[in-house]
């Protein structure tokens, strides 16, 4: 039984708010989960999940589940953008899961999210509502009584506000943060694996560099399709993260590449857009009994591949800490104590690989230089700090 008497609300039923349910219920805490679309959306295209993701989903009891739809790349590929040539080769696969006890799984996010769908509606403790969007919410000493957009209101001990950048919950409770683009907005698509043209490696995480744009691309499905990314400079951007966008607005994007790169760009017919953006470093995302999450409390760019796993870790994080305070406020208060020295190294750690990889001139030949010369275990040491987090079961 749970140690309130009522549940704990949840505002958005993505990835990072389906895993924090789940979390609490694996504690024995229950939740209601409010998603404003009407349906529970498994749309998107690719997304990587590092050991420490991996360790998150496990005690989730979700790796069955995902592994067949896994990805399994069995190295990072960097190559340079215009010449295409290899500049060093780091490794994953049973590397990977001897160095820090999980896999580095990449998944399309649709599978991803499917999978945290399914084990929600099979828990009892889990209430998910669609089509119902927090707009309101008011504090009391020992609840706090969220309102919907069709005039509904419930009560709950706590909210967590895990409706993501353009969270409107941040806005009411911590103040009018302005989130800044970053003059870069990036395209996804997925690819069949038969379309893929021959020379890219589809058994691993590729990722090409250049001075105005970088692309990634990676297996999903179980490897029977290719999840591509392309970043490049823009000048403006609207909010949301699944924009139309031309086939020549990516190409052009690519325009100075490898020949290869630009076949596998041109592969594609369909392709979704969204600005990339920063939130400055946050004063606090925890309000008494409101407490923000994954990207409503710290966005991360996505040159680290952690914006996911972030919200993973701290769905997991909140969970161990509501069940080690009698109080809401006190384990939301530990909550955030907890997280915010890591998310923002992370977030930092990101922002340095996004100037990294966008680096013209001598910089850029040294950077070459020095990914040829550095030995892969090296290479993957530097992220030791990253990879080797794991959930405290204490």
């Amino acid at each position: 039984m749970s140690k309130f008497d009522s549940v704990l609300l949840i505002a958005g039923g993505g990835i990072g708010g389906l895993a924090t349910a789940l979390a609490l219920a694996r504690r024995g805490f229950a939740s209601h989960v409010f998603e404003k679309r009407t349906v529970f959306s498994t749309e998107g295209a690719g997304i990587q999940i590092g050991p420490n993701g991996g360790h998150v989903l496990a005690l989730l009891g979700l790796r069955e589940a995902l592994r067949s739809k896994a990805g399994i790349p069995h190295a990072v590929r960097v190559h340079d953008g215009r010449s295409g040539g290899v500049l060093c080769r780091i490794p994953l696969g049973d590397h990977i899961v001897r160095r820090y006890g999980a896999p580095y799984w990449v998944f399309h996010r649709g599978d991803l999210h499917a999978a945290l769908l399914d084990a929600a509606r099979d828990c009892p403790l889990i209430t998910l509502s669609s089509g119902a969007e927090v707009t309101g919410l008011s504090q009391g000493a020992d609840t706090v009584c969220a309102e919907t957009a069709d005039g509904s209101r419930l009560e709950g001990a706590g909210l967590v506000s895990a409706d993501g950048l353009w969270s409107g919950l941040r806005s009411q409770f911590f103040g009018e943060r302005r989130l800044v683009f970053s003059n870069r907005s990036a395209a996804r698509a997925v690819l069949r694996i038969e379309d893929v043209p021959s020379g890219i490696s589809s058994s691993d995480v590729g990722l090409w560099l250049s001075d105005k744009a970088h692309v990634v691309h990676y297996p999903v499905r179980g490897g029977s399709e290719l999840a591509l990314v392309v970043v490049r400079h823009d000048e403006s951007s609207a909010p949301g993260w699944s924009a139309d966008v031309l086939p020549m607005w990516v190409r052009e994007g690519v325009r100075s590449f490898a020949p290869v790169l630009q076949d596998l760009v041109s592969a594609v017919s369909d392709w979704r857009k969204w600005g990339l953006y920063d939130l400055p470093e946050p004063p606090a995302f925890v309000n008494g009994r409101v407490a923000l999450l994954g990207d409503a409390a710290h966005p991360v760019l996505p040159f680290l591949a952690q914006g996911g796993v972030m919200a993973l870790e701290d769905g997991f994080v909140l969970a161990q800490c509501v069940a080690a305070h009698e109080d809401v406020s006190a384990a939301f208060s530990a909550y955030q104590f907890a997280r915010r020295q890591r998310v923002l190294r992370v977030q930092g750690a990101s922002r340095k690989n996004g100037r990294i990889y966008h680096l013209q001139g001598a910089l850029a030949t040294a950077r070459n230089l020095t990914l040829k010369a550095a030995p892969p275990g090296m290479l993957l040491s530097q992220y030791d700090w990253l990879y080797g987090w794991h959930p405290d079961e204490g």
